[in-house]
């Protein structure tokens, strides 16, 4: 069933009838009345009592009649917001943890208020994922850390990080002469911490001997805090961590100190929702 064939048919039925309507959507009549005939017959069932030249619903038709007034102005509605130049709809938005609790609530709040037709959808996950839910167009925007897929994505940056591994003030310094933690508390593979974390290992000839994946950064610098092992997270998150200063932090080597985070889209898809999100991102990086 498609919409031309409800237009038609609503046609029918406000007009009064085939010939009104025919001259009202400036089709011959028999086109008409051949547009009815198939809903009918896709429908199996009659639409209309024809009761000499006037035509009335069945229940059957008196049914449709409702479904295709709303169908038809969602319809229409579909239509007017993409042709629109206002921000309106679902944004559907995805974020690395350490962004969406530290980073994000200022500027999507700020976007709120300025445009307030915009129903805002969050996910977190790492930026494999999300790079992926982007690609599948679950999601319409992610917030990831660098880099990325160039050839798939348009992007803006919209955050620095500075990456910095946490140890309780329990634990000794660590780093070159002072050795390394034995143990580490990581996110899921694909994280970036993760994977800056591996990498200053690899830069001190040393492994962990323990890997221990958790779900959130406070239960990771809780962990921390009790001694349980070193993480690798943004010094941003530490802001929201009320015993940060019991905590020891370690920065990574100058070049791998800092870590950007990027506004992501599929490549060549614009709106003008999309368009406001990267004005406000943009404004708050500076």
């Amino acid at each position: 069933m498609e919409l031309s064939d409800l237009r038609v048919f609503r046609a029918v039925v406000r007009e009064g009838g085939v010939t009104r309507a025919a001259n009202h959507l400036g089709r011959v009549q028999s086109a008409v009345t051949s547009r009815i005939r198939q809903l009918e017959d896709r429908l199996e069932q009659p639409l209309f009592s024809r009761q000499g030249r006037k035509m009335v619903l069945t229940p059957a038709g008196r049914t449709l009649l409702d479904y295709s007034e709303r169908l038809l102005a969602l319809a229409d509605e579909a239509e007017a917001a993409l042709n629109s130049e206002t921000p309106r709809g679902v944004l559907r938005i995805g974020s690395m943890e350490s962004t969406a609790a530290v980073r994000l609530p200022a500027p999507l709040a700020e976007f709120s208020e300025r445009y307030p037709e915009v129903v805002l959808e969050m996910q977190t996950g790492n930026p494999v994922m999300l790079a992926d839910a982007l690609l599948r167009g679950d999601i319409d925007a992610a917030f990831v850390a660098e880099p990325v897929a160039e050839k798939r994505f348009d992007y803006i940056a919209a955050f620095e990080e500075s990456p910095v591994i946490v140890t309780s003030k329990a634990h000794p310094p660590i780093g070159g002469d002072h050795g390394c933690p034995r143990t580490v508390l990581v996110f899921e593979h694909g994280c970036p911490h993760r994977k800056l974390l591996e990498q200053w290992y690899a830069q001190q000839k040393d492994t962990p001997e323990r890997t221990i994946e958790m779900g959130s950064y406070h239960a990771m610098l809780g962990c921390v805090l009790a001694s349980m092992g070193a993480a690798l997270v943004p010094k941003s998150v530490l802001s929201t961590f009320s015993e940060a200063g019991r905590l020891r932090l370690t920065p990574l080597p100058k070049g791998s100190d800092k870590l950007r985070t990027l506004l992501i889209w599929r490549k060549g898809v614009s709106s003008p929702t999309m368009a406001a999100l990267r004005k406000v991102i943009a404004n708050s990086a500076h």
